[in-house]
Formats: C-alpha cells, structure tokens, sequence
C-alpha cells in the first residue's frame, strides 16, 4: 500500500505522551535490547545518543544493562520529555542520562558518540534523510548504528490485522497512532534507498518481526 505520512511529526498532546508512556512496549524494547547486544557483544561503556527517546524507555533499559554508558537522549516533544525525566530521576539516574529538547537534523550535538541508536522514529519523519543525516554527524568513525522502527504492510487489511492482535485492549489513542504509524512506516526497499542516497554502504537491513525492520552497522 501507498505510504501516508502522520498528520503530525511529533507525540506532544499530553494524553497522547501520557498513554504511550503507560503503554506495554517491553517485547519491542526488549527486542532492540537484544539487537544491540548481537551488534556489540559485551560491555558498552562509551557514550551513546538515542534519537527520538519519548518517555526514555530505551534509555533506562540500555542504562540498566550497561552501568558504564553514558547516554544523550534527543526528542523533539516537551510532553514526552517531561514524562522522561520524571521516570529518569526515578531512579536516579540523572547523572548518566541527559535529556535534549531538539528537532531532526541535529544541528548541536557534536560528534563524539560510540554509538547512535532509535527506536520506532524514522516512520514519523517526513523527510527521512534527516534521521540517517543525525547519525553521520553525531557518530565517531566506526560508530555502531541501530534503528528499528516499524515496517509497512502490504494492504490496509494487514495493518488492520497487525493494530487487532496487538493493540486490541490499547486505549483508543494508541491504537488509532499504531494504525498511523503502519501506514506512515517505511518499506524495505525504501529505507536501503535512504541508505543509499546517503552513502550509509556499511550499514545493512533486514527485517526482524511481522512489524519490525532493524537496520545495523558501523559507520566507516
């Protein structure tokens, strides 16, 4: 199916923050957990950059499983990050996760990180490139990349489908996004040709569920 873009770029009503930092994404997240450690085995003590962290799960879980990152978390939403720092100094974790209100491309954040991830934000981005654009002029040469987000599905039916089986019992807010979201997501075909526009040869794609795509890799 054609590709519609959200009708908006970021999540910054209140109850739309407020439910989607109360929402279960633990299998998702866990699952991003997961794709970072098949792409660096080990410890990660370096410093890392989340772009698009709303309510900062990804940070606190990538902050708990490795107590020697220190990491920069970048979201364009104040409602989102509002909600971020509140669960951020929940447990006390101020000192290794710091917050940045900011828009894609990035335009301060220098280029001194180890490693750049995201998660579920490419498919909000009209202009993709602005994503994959952040992540060359924020990470150091040999910098690992990881970005998931969600994959289009063929037909409306499959999205329909997709937004029944794991969005039933969500409240009417998430599930109206997560339909969005599907249909504003990017194809396969689509994201290996803003790699390639914008020369990221060293990172490769694939798709890792029925709703998920991963890209991964090391910048040269």
């Amino acid at each position: 199916m054609k590709r519609t873009p959200e009708p908006q770029e970021l999540m910054d009503e209140a109850d739309q923050a407020r439910a989607y930092a109360e929402a279960d994404f633990s299998a998702a997240n866990e699952q991003f957990l997961d794709l970072f450690a098949q792409a660096h085995p080990g410890n990660f003590k370096g410093r890392m950059l989340d772009l698009g962290c709303g309510p900062a799960d990804i940070p606190l879980r990538l902050a708990r499983r490795y107590p020697d990152a220190r990491i920069d978390a970048v979201d364009g939403a104040p409602a989102m990050l509002e909600l971020a720092q509140q669960a951020i100094s929940a447990e006390n974790l101020d000192s290794r996760i710091q917050l940045h209100c900011q828009y894609l491309p990035t335009s301060s954040l220098p280029r001194l990180y180890d490693a750049v991830v995201s998660n579920s934000l490419l498919h909000h981005l009209n202009d993709p490139l602005d994503l994959w654009r952040s992540i060359t002029s924020c990470a150091l040469p040999g910098g690992l990349v990881l970005v998931m987000d969600l994959l289009r599905p063929e037909t409306p039916e499959q999205a329909d489908t997709l937004v029944a089986e794991y969005a039933a019992d969500a409240p009417e807010v998430l599930r109206r996004d997560f339909h969005a979201s599907l249909h504003a997501a990017y194809t396969l075909n689509e994201v290996r040709e803003q790699l390639r526009a914008c020369g990221l040869h060293t990172l490769k794609i694939a798709q890792v569920s029925d709703r998920h795509l991963a890209v991964t890799g090391t910048l040269p």
